[in-house]
């Protein structure tokens, strides 16, 4: 049964294994989560323009595919929290396995030459995706699917550790800050998800606009969209330095960093 506090809306009933904390229907009657739902922008329009200037400057393709999966995620999220059905929720979860697979090969393949391809590594990664989809599909327990994505979080960050720390130390700066804003994110999602009677309890007390600072789900959102963006960018910069490349960052607006 859904919380007090949850409306009903236009998509009806929510089927998804998972609710989050934000109050169904409380902003819009046609998104249920409203802000756990707008809060998806920074995965879908950054990440599209990263893959047009990765497609205009002739990179390599497995970095196009790393921004359009990481796009792909936003998408999805946006329709799962939006309508808080199974199949949209899918279109969530299922992508983040692509997508960090798709970072996991970008990574480690950063000190190869151009035009190669790790078949056993490819081989690995498309086994795990399918393994993983397919007892996800079954099991329909979220926190086998936390536990399998967590896993190639690990693995991502192990390598990018060892990139800063004894390949190209000067990316020290990037390196971390990625990981600390994904952190971040996922600390928040934890207070989100172990504190969220009293958050909703705070919440009713607030006015609607500051209520929504405490949407910390929404701020996961925000953090890991941010920190997986700038993991793409530490990973195309590694990659462009082996290939004697010059990068260099550019702030878009004074604020957005890419890569040119």
């Amino acid at each position: 049964m859904a919380p007090a506090a949850d409306r009903e809306g236009y998509w009806g009933p929510p089927t998804s294994t998972l609710e989050w904390c934000e109050e169904n229907y409380a902003v819009s009657y046609y998104i249920a989560e409203f802000w756990n739902t707008v809060s998806n922008l920074i995965f879908i329009l950054p990440p599209l323009y990263g893959a047009i200037q990765t497609y205009k400057d002739g990179l390599e393709k497995r970095y196009l595919a790393a921004y359009l999966c990481l796009t792909a995620v936003g998408l999805g999220s946006w329709c799962f929290h939006m309508t808080l059905k199974y199949e949209m929720q899918l279109l969530d979860e299922l992508p983040m396995i692509y997508s960090c697979c798709v970072f996991v090969y970008c990574l480690y393949e950063c000190f190869k030459y151009k035009n190669t391809v790790n078949y056993p590594l490819l081989f690995l990664l498309i086994t795990y995706s399918f393994v993983v989809s397919i007892v996800y599909l079954n099991l329909k327990e979220p926190v086998f699917h936390q536990v399998m994505y967590g896993t190639l979080v690990s693995i991502i960050v192990l390598r990018s550790v060892y990139i800063v720390l004894w390949v190209y130390p000067w990316l020290r700066g990037l390196g971390y800050t990625s990981l600390t804003v994904f952190l971040m994110g996922f600390f928040l999602w934890n207070v989100d998800n172990i504190f969220c009677d009293k958050l909703r309890a705070l919440r009713e007390k607030m006015p609607p606009v500051v209520g929504a600072v405490t949407q910390f789900h929404a701020w996961w959102h925000i953090l890991t969209g941010l920190g997986s963006y700038l993991h793409i960018l530490l990973s195309l910069y590694t990659r462009t330095l082996f290939l004697k490349h010059r990068p260099k960052v550019k702030f878009v607006f004074g604020i957005w960093p890419v890569l040119l």
